[in-house]
């Protein structure tokens, strides 16, 4: 198929999908499992893809290289309109309702990070006091004994 025809194909296999953006068929039928992209079937019963979703596991790949939960990816490519390329406003405003939360998860990594020598210097890893294993004493509401070595067999 010449280059021109391949580019205005209007929607694309799975195997193109993936191709195109990097990633193993198996994520992208993963990612549509999960609601993140969505596919259908065609005559011939198999799957097929609009261009949009290669943008949108791009934004999925960058969310998740943030360490955004699949979770909150998912519900914020729910609130963007079906068969529309997310644009750059779109993705300004996603990336905008995730910024809080990873704000908050570089205090507690930089806290972490400067108490921790400080917590190996120490040596006292006290189940009660230790501000890294069990801060504010959270563990001790849940009554007496180890809680973070317990095993809880399902």
């Amino acid at each position: 198929m010449p280059s021109n025809e391949r580019r205005m194909k209007p929607d694309l296999s799975v195997g193109e999908v993936a191709a195109r953006a990097g990633v193993p068929v198996s994520t992208v039928h993963f990612y549509e499992g999960k609601g993140l992209i969505r596919g259908w079937r065609n005559a011939g019963n198999h799957r097929r893809y609009g261009r949009d979703v290669l943008r949108r596991v791009a934004v999925i790949k960058v969310a998740q290289r943030a360490g955004i939960p699949l979770q909150q990816i998912a519900d914020a490519l729910a609130s963007l309109p079906q068969n529309r390329t997310p644009d750059a406003r779109d993705w300004a405003r996603l990336s905008a309702g995730w910024k809080a939360d990873l704000d908050q998860r570089i205090d507690r990594l930089t806290r972490l990070r400067d108490q921790l020598a400080g917590c190996i210097g120490c040596g006292c890893l006290s189940v009660r006091d230790c501000p890294l294993r069990n801060p504010h004493d959270v563990l001790g509401e849940e009554g007496a004994g180890a809680r973070l070595l317990e095993v809880h067999e399902k």
